[in-house]
């Protein structure tokens, strides 16, 4: 009697894709690596004052520290998802953890502000190597009606490290220098490279052909627009700036039209927008992303000249941020996987603009640093209650063939709201300066003296506010995208792969 042949392989099982080795543990290891890429976005906006003195530097070159490290995360995550698919998640996020690892060793030696820069670069590289492997692993190795307990954690530690980012910042800057924002990550990455290789299973791969056109037009585009935007009021919105942004959104339509019109297989596969979580969840984290970013540098900024804190100290005001989201992820991650995905995260975007918008109002030369907690808080909860139910929204009905392109597009939208957000909040604090009558800033108080006249510290105070109803505003188009979040199905995940979208999204 003729044997049946055997059943395919499918990469929605929580047995087999893992062999002897349990789903939770190898996402803890994932997570640290994930932790410690995070971190990075945001550790340097504690030490912006004490980097523009040491290296004899000004806010725009030192807003470019962060935008490098963004850009050069943003761009290559398209490709680096599915090299995790070609390659092997596992193999990829090691070798992305090197390079990281040994380029934030190259950040804390070097002397120039040039020379940051491009090491940022590099780490950057690494980081886009590493965060599109973690959301892939999820989706291939938890099942949907599980794969929002999983997000939840994945979600947290996003949330949580980019609010401990300026934390660990402070302390480290008053403690030791702000070299040490980037040698501490080397004992961290050590240890997730040991925990990662020994935990995280290897899962079966797939072929893929690259779309190197689509990346060289993301890349030219992004950078056009970025370089335009950021160096803006530097050179006067002169004609030349113009250009560049103009050249770079002529760039990116040119990029989306050869992704439509690729028969192969395109760098980012427009069926998957298809799904009307996946796009919606995507606008949702690139606010996320920008805001994040923006809000951090005006309030580091404005607690340390204005009201002379350490950097240590002026870190604490988010304290109360991270507290909450911590304090909420276990609770949310259960109720991601039971609650409506709209109920959830319009709640989380209306806390980010009730907490922010209130923390503006307290951003005075004289009013008590502990009027900051209660906004704070409230953003944290807002903070819990976006980062996990969104990813997981996103996610969950993708099929596990395209884990790979779906979390790379994520993260790359989000790290392009990153990137977009540095670049903005840079040009408005400048423009916001000069309107209040005040140089732009060259690091002078920020050692903790609060010295300020004061004249010039309401005037700096303002200035500072102003710029952070930027984010504050991007808040609301957030809180309209969720509204049009659908339920998603757990409709064939049952430890099986899942269905394909009635439309092709590729191949």
């Amino acid at each position: 009697m003729t044997q049946p042949a055997p059943a395919p392989q499918t990469h929605g099982q929580t047995t087999d894709p893992t062999g002897d080795k349990a789903p939770w543990p190898a996402l803890f290891a994932l997570c640290i690596g994930f932790f410690m890429i995070l971190i990075d976005t945001t550790i340097v906006s504690v030490a912006t004052p004490a980097i523009i003195e040491d290296l004899h530097a000004d806010v725009n070159n030192v807003v470019w520290v962060t935008s490098a490290y963004l850009l050069a995360y943003a761009v290559p995550v398209l490709i680096t998802g599915r090299l995790g698919d070609r390659f092997g998640p596992k193999n990829v996020y090691l070798v992305g953890l090197t390079v990281f690892t040994l380029a934030s060793l190259w950040c804390g030696l070097t002397g120039s502000i040039e020379m940051l820069i491009a090491a940022r670069v590099v780490q950057g590289l690494g980081a886009s190597m590493i965060t599109p492997q973690t959301m892939a692993i999820i989706t291939r190795i938890f099942p949907a009606d599980r794969r929002g307990a999983a997000m939840s954690l994945w979600g947290a530690t996003a949330g949580v490290a980019t609010l401990v980012g300026p934390i660990l910042g402070g302390v480290l800057v008053d403690g030791l220098g702000w070299e040490w924002i980037f040698f501490i990550n080397i004992p961290v990455g050590l240890v997730g490279f040991v925990l990662a290789a020994r935990l995280v299973p290897k899962l079966p791969t797939h072929t893929h052909q690259f779309d190197w056109l689509g990346v060289a037009l993301s890349g030219a585009g992004m950078f056009l627009l970025v370089f335009g935007i950021q160096e803006g009021h530097q050179f006067h919105w002169n004609g030349v700036i113009w250009t560049l942004i103009v050249t770079g959104l002529v760039v990116l339509g040119l990029f989306v039209l050869w992704q439509a019109r690729n028969r192969n297989e395109p760098l980012v596969p427009l069926g998957l927008f298809r799904d009307r979580n996946f796009s919606l969840a995507n606008v949702a984290i690139t606010v996320m992303g920008f805001s994040i970013i923006s809000l951090s540098i005006p309030i580091m900024i404005w607690a340390q000249v204005v009201r002379g804190l350490s950097p240590t100290r002026s870190a604490l005001i988010l304290v109360p941020m991270a507290l909450m989201t911590i304090a909420l992820a276990k609770l949310v991650g259960g109720l991601t996987d039971r609650v409506h995905p709209r109920l959830l995260t319009a709640f989380g975007f209306a806390c980010l603009f009730v907490g922010l918008l209130w923390l503006t109002f307290v951003m005075t030369p004289d009013t008590s640093i502990w009027w900051t907690v209660p906004p704070m808080a409230v953003f944290g909860i807002g903070n819990a209650f976006v980062w996990a139910p969104n990813s997981a929204t996103a996610t969950r009905n993708l099929p596990i063939q395209l884990a790979g392109a779906g979390s790379g597009i994520y993260n790359a939208t989000r790290q392009v709201g990153a990137v977009l957000g540095a670049a903005a909040i840079a040009v408005l604090m400048d423009a916001r300066l000069a309107a209040e009558g005040l140089p732009a800033f060259k690091g002078e108080g920020s050692s903790g003296g609060g010295a300020l006249p004061p004249a010039v510290a309401q005037a700096f105070s303002d200035a500072m506010a102003t710029s952070v109803l930027l984010p504050t505003a991007a808040f609301v188009l957030g809180f309209l995208a969720v509204l049009f979040f659908e339920k998603p199905s757990h409709a064939g995940y049952a430890g099986t792969a899942a269905p394909a979208p009635a439309a092709p999204v590729t191949d």
